[in-house]
């Protein structure tokens, strides 16, 4: 019988038989977890494409439907015994029903808008002027009668701070002392306008440590959000465009990112550029280069000297939420956490259910926001019963989702680099009052 896959690049015979639907995902997985379906795990939507690859099934329907519904946040590569790909599985099938499944006329508006939108940095400031003269206003009425998309696209807007939207990292941020290391840093594009000072931060540490530092100044989205969503042709021309722009700087140790779905996708280039002659090479060559920020200052013996946070009343409780494209997709756990206990007068401590995803899941809080509210509220629950003074996580849309979630909550949130960056420089701005000395 012949496949309801189209011939480019359709999941393998291969990669399907591995999984023996033994079930050790179930528990991992967050839309199991939430309603219970079958279809709705990973071993489900695996035997989901197993049928649709045997030309049993379409494309719609339910294989689209329960594809859509997953969050891509590799829990079930970690979990899984038989070492199933599911994350080669998925980034075959999104882009198959992209280009053969069309959506719902409103479907295709609303995402055609975050991709107008999000990649391109010089959009997002001009967004980020709207925003900050709208949460001035923030008409209440407004905002009850908008639809539930909408409405989580407001909920998540995080405060708007022109002069962090607009600031501009140096070309070169050059090594305190003798030079360790040669890095490039992926500003990013949310990251960049919305999180300059993670960036900023991200330089100072590196510096610190002895690394020079290199802003490419031309630098543009990754594409990692179309790449999980499934938007191959945009993904892999931005792909090839952040390879040349970092060739351009010469010989480079490694090419740091701060933002796990970055992080994942720029590693994954040699992979998604492998059948392409002219770039497979160059492809392989920059991700083997691609490095996590905590991998990099796990790795360096620490130069810096290191000042105690706390309030002068002992440890803070500093709880660390593995974001799931660093913990899952990257395999980076150990290191995060052993940056923190460089840290004097900090407490690490452990979240339940810490496999499970936020909600956030690079768009899905927006495409899917009442299954992202649902992780969101669970997830805030773990953090409460873990009674932190202090949450750290390295992902722009896990702090987002976190801070919706935990709504008037007083527990200040921020990226690991920022509360190491505080720690270095003793009195910094960005670390909360409530936790200085």
């Amino acid at each position: 019988m012949t496949s309801s896959f189209d011939i480019h690049r359709p999941p393998g015979r291969a990669l399907l038989d591995d999984c023996v639907h033994c079930g050790f995902c179930l528990p991992t997985c967050p839309t199991y977890a939430l309603w219970g379906e079958e279809m709705d795990s990973p071993r489900g939507r695996i035997y989901l494409m197993d049928l649709a690859e045997q030309g049993e099934i379409g494309l719609d329907g339910a294989l689209h439907e329960h594809i859509d519904a997953c969050l891509g946040c590799m829990a079930c590569v970690t979990s899984c015994p038989s070492g199933v790909q599911y994350d080669r599985l998925l980034e075959s099938v999104r882009p198959q029903l992209e280009r053969n499944v069309k959506r719902t006329r409103a479907d295709r508006l609303f995402r055609a808008a975050i991709f107008a939108l999000f990649p391109y940095r010089r959009r997002l400031r001009a967004a980020a002027v709207l925003g900050a003269l709208y949460q001035r206003i923030r008409p209440a009425r407004l905002v009850d009668k908008l639809p539930p998309r909408l409405a989580a696209a407001e909920s998540l807007l995080p405060p708007v701070r022109l002069r962090e939207a607009f600031a501009v990292l140096p070309r070169r941020i050059q090594a305190i002392g003798t030079p360790r290391r040669r890095v490039a840093l992926l500003t990013g594009c949310v990251q960049d306008v919305f999180f300059h000072q993670v960036n900023a931060a991200t330089a100072r540490v590196l510096a610190a440590e002895g690394c020079e530092v290199l802003v490419p100044r031309a630098q543009s989205c990754c594409g990692a959000l179309e790449l999980h969503s499934g938007r191959e042709p945009d993904a892999l021309r931005r792909a090839r465009r952040t390879i040349a722009e970092f060739e351009r700087l010469g010989e480079l140790d490694e090419v740091i990112t701060n933002v796990a779905g970055c992080g994942s996708s720029m590693k994954e280039y040699g992979h998604l550029l492998a059948d392409d002659p002219a770039w497979a090479q160059r492809a392989a060559a920059f991700s083997a280069r691609v490095r996590d920020v905590h991998e990099v200052l796990a790795d360096l013996e620490p130069r810096a000297p290191r000042h105690p946070i706390g309030t002068g009343r002992g440890a803070i409780r500093v709880a660390y939420h593995d974001a799931c494209h660093l913990g899952h997709a990257q395999g980076v756990r150990a290191q995060p956490r052993a940056v923190l206990r460089t840290i004097p007068g900090i407490e690490l401590v452990e979240l339940p259910e810490a496999e499970l995803c936020c909600g956030s899941a690079g768009i899905y809080n927006l495409v899917e926001p009442v299954a992202a509210a649902d992780l969101g509220a669970r997830k805030a629950a773990n953090i409460r019963s873990a009674s932190p003074d202090l949450i750290v996580t390295a992902n722009p849309g896990c702090l987002l989702q976190i801070r919706k979630h935990l709504g008037s909550e007083p527990i200040p949130t921020m990226h690991p680099v920022e509360l190491l960056a505080a720690s270095i420089r003793q009195v910094p701005s960005q670390v909360p009052n409530s936790l200085r000395m």
